[in-house]
């Protein structure tokens, strides 16, 4: 989830759940009643990144989507990306046996296409686009901004600024480490999925602690909320 561009990179440290109070626990979240065993004749299932559990539900409330499923993956695999895909691939061989459609609500990642190649091993779809940056602004106006300097911040990374971002990289311990991370950052751009004066605040005060530029982009759902509709009127 968070894209560094740095000149030295500490060393990978364990997995740790996500602490108290962020609505995601060490096994992400899953609907009530999703694990049950019977087959869901006619239902999709979205095995997503918990970081868009929020997003999902919404769009699903909004657009009636009840013949929607969802089980999310945690967020916080999004710092060792290398978990992603064997975390994705177990979660598909769980969950085949009561669903006859499954879609990946991911982007690559960080995975250097390993996830890519695993969906289509398995005959499953996943969202299009590097990551949800990406996605959340539209693949193609994203690319147009060609944005090396930015760091990007979305509402559940505001929201967690904290357990994802200053606390894995220890800013909070070692603040010494700001200039080796940020360094080479120019501003920070928050892609605003809702309408919220206090996230705003609270992204502004993210780029003041990084010292860095503040932007904000409403982005709404972007290129998620296209390919969930597209994949549920399947």
């Amino acid at each position: 989830m968070v894209r560094r561009r740095s000149a030295g990179r500490p060393a990978r440290r364990p997995y740790a759940p996500p602490p108290p109070g962020t609505g995601l626990s060490d096994r992400g979240l899953t609907e009530a009643g999703l694990a049950a065993p019977e087959r869901k004749t006619g239902r999709i299932l979205l095995l997503a990144c918990g970081a868009l559990a929020r997003e999902i539900l919404d769009l699903k409330r909004r657009n009636g989507w009840d013949h929607i499923d969802l089980a999310c993956l945690p967020a916080i695999l999004h710092n060792h990306p290398e978990r992603i895909t064997p975390a994705i691939e177990a979660a598909i061989a769980e969950h085949r046996r009561s669903y006859d459609t499954i879609h990946v609500v991911y982007a690559d990642c960080g995975t250097g296409g390993h996830l890519k190649s695993a969906c289509d091993r398995l005959g499953v779809d996943m969202v299009q686009g590097p990551h949800c940056y990406s996605f959340f602004e539209g693949n193609d106006r994203f690319a147009a901004h060609d944005e090396a300097t930015a760091f990007y911040l979305t509402d559940f990374l505001v929201r967690q600024f904290d357990a994802f971002v200053w606390g894995p990289l220890q800013l909070d311990r070692h603040p010494e480490l700001l200039e080796s991370y940020f360094g080479n950052y120019t501003k920070l751009v928050y892609q605003a999925q809702t309408d919220d004066p206090d996230l705003t605040d609270k992204a502004r005060d993210c780029a003041a602690r990084l010292g860095l530029a503040f932007e904000r982009r409403f982005t709404g759902y972007g290129d998620l909320e296209t390919t969930l509709r597209d994949w549920a009127a399947r």
